[in-house]
């Protein structure tokens, strides 16, 4: 199913050298002008490696970190945190006195109606049941010149 791999060498190929050809300059032009460092040229370090190589180069001078500012003892995320949750716990406490108004107002206005029914029904029960003292007692209504008395007609 797969192709027999047969060995092949490597193909030997012709090892090809180049060589840049200079350029010769068909005009003379004048040399840029380099800006010049003031002062001393820059120290050259060289160090050896154990191995014995030697790195040459330039000695930097370390930088200087910039000086901290002075923090405070406790960090600003910190109080805004507090001071979120102290707005939180006074809104809840705006809420809960809300809630217990709300309440207290609904039983105040539920206790006025039910007196309003007791006094409103013991009034209607007296004028019900109450007693007959003066005449034959009872309401009378006139209807087209004719009177009732309670249960009697006279026409």
């Amino acid at each position: 199913m797969y192709p027999d791999h047969a060995y092949n060498p490597p193909a030997v190929r012709a090892v090809e050298v180049h060589h840049p050809t200079p350029l010769t300059p068909t005009a003379l032009y004048p040399a840029p002008l380099v800006p010049v460092q003031s002062g001393a040229a820059p120290t050259v370090a060289s160090v050896v490696l154990p191995d014995g190589r030697v790195v040459t180069g330039y000695a930097v001078s370390p930088t200087q970190p910039e000086p901290v500012a002075d923090r405070p003892a406790v960090s600003r995320t910190a109080v805004n945190v507090a001071l979120g949750g102290v707005g939180f716990l006074a809104v809840c406490g705006g809420l809960l006195l809300l809630t217990t108004f709300v309440a207290a107002l609904t039983a105040l206005i539920t206790q006025l109606i039910t007196l309003a029914a007791v006094i409103f029904g013991g009034w209607i029960a007296v004028q019900i049941f109450g007693g007959r003292s003066h005449g034959a007692g009872g309401t009378t209504v006139n209807i087209r010149k004719a009177v009732i008395k309670r249960n009697h007609f006279k026409g």
